[in-house]
């Protein structure tokens, strides 16, 4: 019994290193390694608002009741439009001395009270009408305008589809050069990366007022009086990427 236990032990020893020799074998198959891009462009059907309200009094007591009588203006001007109250939400309060000399902490200027509201609009058409509602009612500032598509994953998969077959057809024109032909992939690997389940694009920030307001698809130009909007912003479309790497067999 011996004697056979250890002719099994021996035999699987000098096994081990055929097996491990196996899995380290080179691949030496000719091979080219490309890249593939595309954009597909999407109407959006959504919109996320970002508008900002700033009040400022030397009496706290006022500066946070000129905040909150602007934004109960601004909520009605938004329901006005038809934005159901799920659909509207307020975001974010600071409450913060100002002063001339704000390293000195001298020259007492006032309180300023700062409110967001995010409003969500399933009716595109409407956003025009509603920016125009609200700077009325005593927004100081749009902070945002997020143009998006709730079918996101269809446009992508469109688009990586287009990406693997530029992959591919860059591949057979550059082997086609010293004439060979494209095999079967080896490897693909997907570059896209985003984390969303919708697609954004917009610009953020606290540079545009009442009279201003921009975006990367929208453009709101306000030349007018204060609370007056000339000009109009253009839905467009937005841009949903994909790219891919793929390494193909060269025959």
């Amino acid at each position: 019994m011996k004697k056979i236990y250890l002719c099994v032990l021996m035999m699987a020893v000098t096994s081990c290193p055929l097996f491990a020799q196996q899995l380290t074998l080179p691949d030496d198959r000719a091979k080219i390694t490309v890249n593939g891009d595309a954009v597909v462009y999407a109407v959006p059907d959504k919109i996320e608002i970002t508008l900002g309200i700033e009040t400022q009094d030397q009496d706290i007591v006022m500066a946070k009741k000129k905040n909150i009588d602007f934004l109960k203006k601004t909520l009605a001007a938004i329901k006005a439009c038809g934005v159901p109250e799920k659909d509207i939400q307020t975001d974010q309060l600071s409450i913060e001395p100002r002063y001339k000399d704000e390293y000195r902490k001298e020259n007492f200027i006032g309180f300023i009270v700062r409110n967001t509201i995010i409003v969500t609009l399933n009716k595109t058409e409407k956003v025009e009408e509603l920016i125009t509602n609200v700077l009325r009612a005593g927004v100081n500032y749009i902070h945002g305008i997020d143009f998006q598509t709730s079918e996101f994953k269809k446009y992508r998969e469109q688009a990586r589809e287009l990406a693997l077959k530029a992959a591919k057809e860059k591949a057979e024109k550059m082997t086609a050069v010293f004439g060979q032909t494209v095999g079967l992939p080896l490897q693909i690997t997907d570059n896209s990366y985003d984390s969303y389940g919708w697609y954004r694009s917009s610009w953020w920030g606290w540079g545009y007022g009442r009279n201003q307001a921009m975006t990367q698809n929208a453009i709101l130009d306000n030349r007018g009086s204060p609370g007056e909007i000339s000009g109009s912003i253009a839905l467009g479309k937005i841009s949903i990427k994909a790219g891919v790497t793929v390494i193909f067999e060269i025959k």
